[in-house]
């Protein structure tokens, strides 16, 4: 689609849309809901409190309905092993236990990621 025919598409778009909003504007249920949220928020305020508490008040069992979210354990993944790389061609030896390794980055560089993996000792 050329830009000139997506900009159109767009700007038709933007008409219904815009024409969408200003009917919602001059419709009554609308504004009587917009009406009461602004109420009910300031009458909120002014007792100091919260929809979570207005729907505590309401329904006392919807938090125990509510599954909660499953916490992870601090410290429960299992901890990476080490492993040692020894470079062939200087004899040089890299104990690692993440891929974040200077020198393990820099021999990957130069000689392939495949070839150093293959250094791995056993």
């Amino acid at each position: 689609m050329s830009r000139l025919a997506e900009f159109r598409a767009l700007e038709q778009q933007l008409a219904a849309q815009l024409a969408e909003l200003e009917s919602l504007k001059n419709d009554d249920g609308l504004k009587r809901e917009i009406e009461f949220e602004k109420k009910l928020r300031d009458l909120l305020g002014e007792y100091g409190y919260s929809l979570h508490n207005i729907v505590a008040i309401l329904d006392p069992q919807a938090a125990t309905r509510r599954a909660p979210a499953p916490v992870a354990e601090k410290g429960s993944r299992k901890p990476r092993q080490v492993k040692v790389y020894k470079n062939p061609h200087s004899g040089e030896l890299v104990e690692t236990k993440g891929g974040n390794h200077k020198t393990l980055k820099e021999w990957k560089a130069q000689y392939g990621s495949e070839e150093v993996e293959s250094w791995l000792a056993k």
